[in-house]
C-alpha cells in the first residue's frame, strides 16, 4: 500500500484505539440503541472533512515532490548534460548540499499530519468509547446463536441460517457489505478475552482465513495481521429456540365501549394460557412516529430491578424513556384507547407513565418476567400492587429477528409495525403467572422501538375480579 494510502486511514486506527476511561465511561452506551448508532454518523462525517483535506494537502505536496523527481531525472536521463557546464555543476552541488536536505526535512508532511491529529483530538469525545466495540462484537455473537447464523456467510454480507445440510436466507440486504480481516478478528478476540472459546475460533478462523486471501497486504487502519490471528486462534484450539404459532383467531373488538363502536380494532389471538392478544393497527404511522420523536432527546441507558435497586446489564440491550400524559395530548389519547380496549383503568398511580424503548445492535431482552418476584421489587413503591397486565406497543417495524418469544408457553410473536401486544402477568388470585417468562429476541437487521404500558393490581378490582382459583 502507498504511503498516501496508508496516511489516508490512519483516522481508523485512532478511532480503535481512542477513549480514555472516564471518557468511555460517559460515551460506552453508543450500540445500545440505533438512534445512538445513527448519531456516530456525525462525528465520521467530521472525520471524512479532516481526511478531506488532509488528502489535498499531501496530494500538492506529491504532486511537488512528483515534478522535484520529474526534473532531476530528466537531468540524469539526458547523456549530453556535461558536468563540465559550470551551470550544471552548481546545480548538482546544489541540489546534493541544500535541495535534498529541504526535500527530506520538509515540514509540509507533519503540518498536513499535526492538523489531521488536531481535529481528531477535538472529534475525539463524540466518538463511541472501546465498550462500544466490545457491546457491538457481543450483538453480533447473540445474532449468530439466536438465528444459527453461519460467519463465513455474515463476514460476506449474507444472513444465511445453517441447520445441518439446510441454509436458509433470513435477509438479503440491498447492497452487500462484508467485513474485513481485521474486523473479524476483534470480533473474536472480544469472545477471546472473556474466555468463550466457542464464538472466538469460528471468528478467528475466518480472520486467518482473509488474511491469507490478501496474501498479507496490510491496512493503515488494521490493529491485527496474520500473525496475531494465528496465536489467538492457536490458544483458543486448546483450551434456539424454535417456537410455533398456533392457529390464530381474529375477531374485530370492541369490548362494549363506545369509544371503539365505530372503529372497531382487529384482535389476533395468539394464545390462550397465557392470554396473549396482537391488536392490528393500534396506533397509526404518524402517532407512532411522534411518540419516538418525543422520546428520543430522554432516551437513557434501559435498567432492570436488580434487589431494590435499578442497574443496566448486559442482558438487556437498549435505551429506555419515561413519557407523562402530561407531555402531549397524544399520550392521553393513547391512555384512553388502551383503557376502552382492555377495560382497565390506566390513570397513575394504577399504571405507569408510558416507555419508550429503542433497542441497539443485536438488542435484546434476555427471558424475564413483566411482574415482581420480590416483595423488596421497586414495582412496589407506587403503592397500588404488582403489575397486572403489559400493553406493549410496536412503534416500528424491522426487516428479520425482534420477535416477542414467551418461553415456557413455546410461542413467539413477530415485530408487526403499529401493532400492540397484550397479556396478563398475574392469575386472578393475584399469583404470578410463571408461563409469562419472555424475551425480547435479538434484532437481526432493522431499528426496533416499542412503548409498554405496565397496568397495575390496585384500581381493578371490580374491571378484573379476583377468583380464589389459582387457574383462573
Amino acid at each position: 500500500m502507498g504511503s498516501v494510502a496508508r496516511l489516508a486511514a490512519l483516522l481508523a486506527l485512532l478511532a480503535l484505539r481512542a477513549g480514555d476511561p472516564a471518557g468511555a465511561a460517559a460515551r460506552g452506551e453508543t450500540f445500545s440503541a440505533l438512534t445512538s448508532v445513527a448519531r456516530a454518523l456525525a462525528p465520521e462525517r467530521r472525520l471524512l472533512g479532516l481526511l478531506r483535506r488532509y488528502l489535498r494537502g499531501e496530494e500538492a505536496r506529491l504532486r511537488d515532490l512528483t515534478r522535484f523527481y520529474d526534473k532531476v531525472l530528466s537531468l540524469h536521463e539526458d547523456s549530453a548534460t556535461p558536468v563540465s557546464n559550470p551551470l550544471l555543476a552548481f546545480t548538482l552541488i546544489k541540489r546534493l548540499q541544500s535541495d535534498w536536505r529541504n526535500v527530506v526535512h520538509s515540514l509540509e508532511a507533519s503540518e498536513n499530519i499535526r492538523a489531521l491529529k488536531d481535529g481528531y483530538e477535538k472529534v475525539e469525545q463524540d466518538l463511541p468509547a472501546f465498550e462500544d466495540l466490545e457491546g457491538a462484537a457481543r450483538a453480533l455473537m447473540r445474532l449468530q446463536d439466536v438465528y444459527m447464523l453461519n460467519v463465513k456467510g455474515l463476514a460476506q454480507g449474507i444472513f444465511q441460517r445453517v441447520t445441518g445440510s439446510t441454509i436458509t436466507d433470513l435477509y438479503k440486504p440491498r447492497r452487500l457489505f462484508s467485513l474485513t480481516a481485521d474486523d473479524c478478528f476483534q470480533v473474536g478476540k472480544v469472545a477471546y478475552d472473556v474466555g468463550d472459546y466457542y464464538h472466538a475460533i469460528p471468528w478467528l478462523e475466518e480472520a486467518v482465513s482473509l488474511f491469507r486471501g490478501s496474501y498479507g497486504e496490510w491496512n493503515t487502519e488494521d490493529e491485527a495481521s496474520l500473525e496475531d490471528a494465528l496465536d489467538h486462534l492457536a490458544f483458543a484450539y486448546f483450551q434456539p429456540t424454535h417456537y410455533q404459532i398456533p392457529s390464530l383467531h381474529c375477531s374485530y373488538e370492541t369490548n362494549s365501549n363506545p369509544y371503539l363502536l365505530l372503529q372497531p380494532v382487529r384482535k389476533e389471538v395468539f394464545h390462550l394460557e397465557p392470554y396473549v392478544v396482537l391488536y392490528h393497527d393500534f396506533v397509526s404511522d404518524l402517532e407512532a412516529q411522534k411518540i419516538r420523536r418525543l422520546a428520543e432527546p430522554w432516551l437513557q441507558r434501559s435498567v432492570v430491578a436488580s434487589g431494590e435497586k435499578q442497574l443496566p446489564v448486559e442482558y438487556r440491550i437498549s435505551k429506555s424513556a419515561w413519557l407523562k400524559d402530561t407531555v402531549d395530548p397524544i399520550l392521553v389519547t393513547l391512555d384512553h384507547r388502551i383503557a376502552a380496549l382492555t377495560g382497565l383503568d390506566v390513570q397513575p398511580p394504577y399504571a405507569e407513565y408510558l416507555q419508550v424503548v429503542n433497542y441497539g445492535i443485536g438488542g435484546h431482552y434476555e427471558p424475564h418476567f413483566d411482574h415482581a418476584t420480590s416483595p423488596s421489587s421497586p414495582l412496589y413503591r407506587m403503592k397500588s400492587g404488582n403489575r397486572v397486565a403489559t400493553f406493549m406497543i410496536y412503534l416500528s417495524s424491522v426487516e428479520a429477528g425482534g420477535a416477542t418469544a414467551f418461553i415456557y408457553a413455546n410461542f413467539s410473536v413477530p415485530v408487526v409495525k403499529n401493532a400492540a401486544l397484550f397479556w396478563w402477568n398475574l392469575h386472578r388470585s393475584g399469583e404470578g403467572d410463571g408461563d409469562t417468562l419472555h424475551a425480547g429476541c435479538p434484532v437481526l437487521v432493522g431499528d426496533k422501538w416499542v412503548a409498554n404500558k405496565w397496568i397495575h393490581e390496585y384500581g381493578q378490582e371490580f374491571r378484573r375480579p379476583c377468583s380464589s382459583s389459582p387457574e383462573d
